[in-house]
């Protein structure tokens, strides 16, 4: 879902007694909607909650999300997570589709369809 319109909707809810709280990616997008609690992973998009599969890693980061809303002192909070992506180097890498990667995208993706399926 696109950040600016989550952003939104939690200052939405929130101004009609709904606490709420953001775990994002997107930082400059969702500070400048004025969220009141915000916790920010330095994650690719649409990992904003940990790396795939990492279940210990997702509730770390829910539990820090949860915590946020006793914790929080003051109006426009932002967190940011501890973690690390695994390569260092995402954000020059990320989503970028080149001949040498193209055939390992593709299985991937054929992997991670095949186990949604099972499941």
């Amino acid at each position: 879902m696109c950040h600016q319109t989550v952003g939104l909707v939690a200052r939405h809810l929130e101004s009609n007694g709904i606490p709420t709280v953001i775990a994002g990616s997107a930082r400059d997008i969702i500070e400048q909607c004025g969220v009141p609690r915000f916790l920010f992973t330095d994650f690719p998009l649409g990992n904003p909650t940990g790396i795939p599969f990492d279940t210990s890693m997702q509730m770390e980061i829910t539990s820090m999300a949860i915590s946020m809303l006793a914790d929080a002192s003051h109006p426009r909070t932002t967190i940011q997570t501890p973690f690390k992506w695994a390569d260092e180097n995402w954000r020059e890498n990320f989503m970028q589709v080149t001949v040498d990667n193209q055939e390992l995208l593709a299985r991937a993706g054929r992997l991670r369809r095949k186990q949604q399926a099972a499941k």
